[in-house]
């Protein structure tokens, strides 16, 4: 079946548009609560998280109701990252979890995304299933009038998660002496995040801490790093944390205000974590995005690096199934299992920090292990049809891979969550790759008229 509402990471669309409207928010807790409650005679109960958008407030209360029309009892812990509702889900024995986020986009859109009892997202084929109730709701049985579910707020919830989170940190260690600028973009750990680094000591500089309903992702956050990075230069910081709008991503800045993304601070766990005999798998696990400078410094220390698809959900099955306990995407989602079921930019952090306190040296030194190969990406907006399927694409991009060879490759791709086509090139030369990435853009804008 094709899948009409379940992208890669869950639903997601603009606000008050289908398929994000109150109706299929409704639908979809009566769908997902209808195919959870059936799992035993007893209260069900269902987790429900939220970012900072405006348009939350019509999301959650229609999944409430479709919830607690099939009998379900709902537990609303307000705005929270995403990986502490799959913390809750798991914590507060739930059937479900449920996270109202698009993630990095703009305030305009929003999503769903669903997490089982185990705190793992769901499989494509649980989504399959959920959907096709979607789609076709008859067969779903309402709950009679003495059995419909009840909603209440959990008042302590992010408390629950920063302690959580700071569990995650070595306990014989602290944050004393480092200064830190967290950018929190205007998103779901505006509290949380500047809460756990104060509580271990740190001095805190926060940025993206007064959310509006409009400003998640504006500017600020993992997607926009510029003001973060100037912020930390003009402050004298030891280095910045960037974070999404629902937080299961990060990026860091050093002292000088340089970027490090998802591939240089997987890089620095996993080598950590190897010296430590910590990590699992004899390796990580990554995407086909993550820079061919990662495989080789890894290779270098006797460590592979396993390519999945883009989305971490196919990292997450991929590590589960095959025992590693590192994964993650070079834009900043990092998994590690030993402390949660999906991406969590706020325990990442503390990984790396943990990294910086023990060494005592410049983030910049700490945090840069590889050089990373030349690596182009650029996107190109399309409303309809398939631009990829053009000849003229199909052979812009045959002649592209001619001429890089064995040292460079192409990922070409729609994305997953917006309508977009990425165009990504990466090889040892930086003129080569852009010329070729600029032939295909090109060629991909011409096809779409």
């Amino acid at each position: 079946m094709t899948r009409k509402y379940f992208g890669t990471d869950g639903i997601r669309g603009t606000a008050n548009q289908e398929p994000m409207t109150a109706e299929i928010a409704l639908k979809v807790g009566k769908a997902a609560g209808r195919k959870f409650a059936g799992r035993g005679n007893f209260r069900h109960r269902v987790v429900i998280g939220k970012d900072t958008r405006l348009s939350g407030y019509m999301v959650e209360p229609a999944l409430t109701a479709g919830f607690t029309s099939v009998g379900m009892d709902v537990i609303l812990v307000g705005p929270l990252p995403t990986p502490a509702i799959a913390m809750l889900t798991r914590s507060l024995w739930a059937d479900l979890g449920v996270m109202i986020s698009a993630s990095h986009n703009s305030f305009e859109d929003n999503g769903i995304k669903l997490f089982g009892p185990d705190g793992y997202k769901l499989s494509d084929e649980v989504e399959k299933s959920i959907e096709a109730d979607i789609i076709d709701d008859s067969n779903i049985a309402l709950a009679e009038p003495r059995l419909l579910g009840r909603a209440q707020r959990l008042d302590d919830a992010g408390g629950r998660y920063i302690e959580f989170a700071k569990g995650s940190f070595p306990r014989k260690q602290l944050l004393k002496g480092l200064k830190i600028v967290v950018d929190c973009a205007n998103g779901a750990a505006y509290r949380v995040a500047p809460t756990v680094l104060w509580e271990l000591e740190a001095e805190v500089i926060s940025m993206g801490d007064k959310p509006n309903g409009f400003n998640i992702n504006d500017g600020c956050g993992s997607t926009s790093t510029e003001a973060m990075c100037a912020r930390v230069v003009a402050e004298g910081a030891d280095l910045g944390i960037a974070l999404d709008g629902d937080a299961d991503r990060l990026l860091v800045c050093d002292e000088n205000g340089r970027l490090i993304d998802g591939d240089q601070l997987m890089a620095l766990i996993a080598r950590t974590w190897q010296l430590r005999d910590q990590l699992r798998g004899g390796g990580i696990v990554s995407t086909v995005m993550s820079n061919m400078g990662l495989e080789k410094y890894l290779g270098g220390h006797g460590l592979s690096l396993v390519r999945t698809g883009v989305g971490d959900r196919y990292v997450v099955e991929h590590m589960r199934e095959n025992g590693f306990n590192v994964g993650g995407e070079q834009s900043g989602h990092i998994v590690l299992s030993d402390y949660s079921t999906t991406g969590d930019g706020l325990i990442a952090a503390l990984q790396i920090l943990s990294v910086i306190v023990e060494k005592g040296r410049p983030v910049s030194e700490v945090c840069h292990n590889f050089d990373p190969f030349p690596q182009i990406l650029k996107n190109v907006r399309y409303t309809s049809g398939d631009p990829l399927a053009a000849i003229s694409v199909q052979n812009a991009i045959k002649d592209g891979e001619k001429r890089l060879g064995a040292d460079g490759r192409l990922l070409i791709r729609k994305s997953g969550t917006e309508p977009l086509i990425r165009v990504m090139g990466e090889g040892t030369n930086d003129s080569l790759v852009n010329e070729i990435v600029d032939n295909i853009v090109s060629e991909v804008t011409a096809s779409i008229g």
